[in-house]
């Protein structure tokens, strides 16, 4: 008797789909202006999209895959805040214009769902990268669909590894709970060791999650982590503070603080992209090669004998929708041009217009297939995003200054604000495509791991890009008028102290002033292109010697990202060989199929730790959205000394938990 084929695209499933959007993309928003932090969306989605999907009998775990695709996909755009609230710090929004915001994030989320579809062969299928998130995402659909049909068929299996899932869940959401929400539990631990002019940091953060990352990621990547910490705060830091001259009354640690974030990131930010400059390059024959793979029109994907798996979407319908997305931009960009430099003559105003949109889409491309391995190599959460906005702020800022020397006629227009808001508004169409590519390729490897069609997925990437971008205008609007952003604040009545920080945002817009004030100090951002440039060639010779790895982006990340999260990432990369180790020697006398089970077992807890803490994250944040307090669950002060290290107790707690449970007899 022949299986009739699961239904995977479903009316009811966009719907769902839509609305689950609608939270995460106001909680990431919100979170974003904040703190400078979003959450990934996949596994929370999955989670909601199971509960409520299973309602219906004929549903699936491929129609629950496409609904957390199109949430995660939305909720990522959100990223976008990053760049855009700078127009409103430069004074030349007052608020946010619907059509002209929306466009930006649909257009440029859409171009990076394009992008990402050449990639999926090379960076999905034939990769061993780990994309944390994406497999954690196909766990918690397979094991919600196994338990749902436990009872058609006894399978004890099934059971057990829910249970492996709920135990990671239940281990980070209460940690989840009782730190972010009650503030009893520090979220992290930091120690100052001052030696003379300068200072050494010891840090670590205590997030399950970022544990579960590690776990994920593997030790090698985890090594080149803690390299880039280790350089960071032992070799760059202090010899930057050790030439400093602190400010009066300034500690020697809030001074190291502030070198780290004015020129040691811009190291870490130049390792990033000569790491992923290189990355390019290494996957430019594999790309093109996919590339020519793909079917030309739209009836070869129903080819018979074709393996729809493995089915993108063809060249033909990515023409057209690409096509029509850059003539949308082309039409924003020009609109914009036209309303903020009406002194230009038609003809220039539709070059400077075309220019720009051509720049954004090649350095598009370019930061998409970057942020797809940073994405595949540490998770969408640790990936560094804001990072790959400095280096697009760079070089578009460098791009339109090339403009204004070159044409005399852009020179007026460009010179001073206007540049610098031209820049603020093409990166924020730049980060759009990066943040689709950052949380796509996560989204088709979970489909790919559960069997899904990736042409689907791919049109439901689009659906919620287009969903996610109509909600972010108005959420932005909201939070600017509730809160008002640090630098800029909508009425004179307001509080300061309760203004959003926008740190990314802030930041990014300094970057473009100093870029056209020539202020921008580009030696840090040179000196980290060339630590980049040794690391790839060590790098290089380990892997060709067969002697090991040493991935580049990954040591750019532990410079750029804050020690809390690398730690913690190699936290989790050494408790994962110290797991591997202990199995290699139990396997011995248990057999395969014992170290197969207990492989399974760390796969599941540490997807539920990374399922918990999204859960609990986005709770949270719906709380202090309603409540309109910083901290309306909190139980203790800020003056609670002892949470840091009840955090770390925790932290250990939860760590010999993950492997006694994974190493059990």
């Amino acid at each position: 008797m022949q299986t009739l084929p699961m239904r995977e695209f479903t009316l009811r499933g966009v719907l769902l789909g839509a609305l689950i959007t609608l939270a995460f993309t106001a909680a990431n928003v919100y979170l974003g202006l904040k703190v400078g932090l979003t959450f990934a969306s996949a596994i929370p989605a999955a989670v909601i999209s199971m509960a409520l999907l299973y309602k219906f009998k004929d549903s699936n775990i491929l129609e629950n895959n496409l609904v957390q695709t199109q949430a995660s996909a939305a909720g990522t755009l959100s990223s976008v805040i990053f760049v855009l609230p700078g127009l409103v710090i430069m004074g030349l929004w007052s608020g946010f214009p619907f059509w002209q915001t929306a466009l930006i994030c649909a257009t440029g989320g859409t171009l990076g769902v394009l992008y990402t579809i050449p990639l999926r062969r090379v960076m999905v299928v034939q990769s061993e990268l780990p994309y944390p998130e994406g497999v954690a995402a196909a766990e918690v659909l397979r094991v919600g669909d196994a338990q749902r049909h436990v009872q058609e068929a006894s399978s004890p299996s099934s059971s057990s590894s829910l249970r492996e899932l709920g135990w990671g869940a239940g281990l980070a959401a209460v940690f989840g709970l009782f730190s972010s929400g009650f503030r009893v539990l520090g979220e992290s631990v930091s120690v100052w060791l001052p030696v003379g002019s300068t200072a050494f940091r010891f840090a670590a953060g205590f997030s399950p999650a970022l544990l579960a990352a590690g776990y994920l990621m593997g030790m090698a990547a985890g090594m080149a982590v803690l390299l880039g910490v280790v350089l960071c705060w032992f070799v760059i830091v202090p010899w930057l503070t050790a030439a400093a001259t602190p400010e009066a009354g300034q500690a020697i640690s809030a001074l190291a603080t502030q070198l780290w974030n004015a020129k040691a990131k811009f190291l870490g930010a130049g390792v990033i992209g000569i790491s992923a400059l290189w990355a390019i390059i290494t996957l430019a024959g594999p790309i093109i090669a996919a590339m020519r793979a793909q079917p030309a029109h739209a009836h070869a994907t129903g080819a018979a004998g074709h393996d729809e798996t493995d089915v993108d979407m063809p060249r033909s319908w990515m023409l057209i929708i690409g096509l029509v997305a850059l003539a949308v931009l082309f039409f924003v960009v020009n609109h914009f041009v036209g309303q903020y430099m009406p002194e230009l003559a038609s003809a220039s105003r539709y070059g400077l217009a075309a220019l720009c949109v051509l720049f954004a889409a090649i350095f598009g491309f370019l930061v998409a297939a970057a942020c797809g391995y940073m994405a595949g190599l540490v998770g969408s959460s640790a990936s560094p995003i804001s990072g790959i906005g400095i280096i697009a702020t760079v070089l578009m800022g460098l791009s339109i200054l090339g403009l204004s020397a070159l044409f005399p006629s852009f020179h007026t227009s460009l010179a001073g604000k206007l540049g610098v808001v031209l820049v603020l508004f093409m990166v924020s169409v730049i980060l759009a495509m990066a943040a689709i590519s950052n949380d796509n390729l996560q989204d088709l490897k979970t489909g790919y791991l559960v069997g899904a069609t990736p042409w689907r997925q791919q049109v439901v990437l689009i659906i919620g890009c287009v969903i996610g971008a109509a909600v972010i205008p108005p959420v932005l609007d909201l939070l600017y008028n509730a809160y008002g952003f640090a630098g800029a604040l909508p009425r004179a009545d307001m509080d300061p102290k309760m203004a959003l920080e926008a740190p990314q945002a802030n930041l990014m817009t300094q970057i473009a002033n100093g870029i056209f004030s020539g202020s921008l100090d580009w030696t840090m951002l040179g000196a980290g292109v060339a630590v980049g440039l040794v690391i790839i060639a060590i790098d290089w010779t380990l892997r060709k010697s067969g002697k090991g790895a040493l991935p580049p982006l990954a040591v750019g990340l532990g410079i750029y990202l804050p020690p809390t999260i690398g730690v913690t990432l190699t936290l989790g990369a050494v408790l994962g060989y110290a797991i591997q180790h202990a199995l290699k020697a139990y396997g011995a006398r248990h057999g395969k199929d014992w170290i197969h089970a207990a492989e399974e077992r760390g796969l599941l807890l540490a997807s539920g730790l990374i399922v918990g803490e999204s859960l609990m994250g986005l709770l949270i944040a719906a709380v202090i959205g309603f409540s309109g307090s910083n901290a309306p669950l909190a139980l203790v002060g800020a003056d609670f000394s002892v949470a840091p290290w009840l955090g770390l107790a925790y932290f250990v707690m939860l760590a010999a938990i993950f492997y006694r449970r994974v190493v059990r007899r």
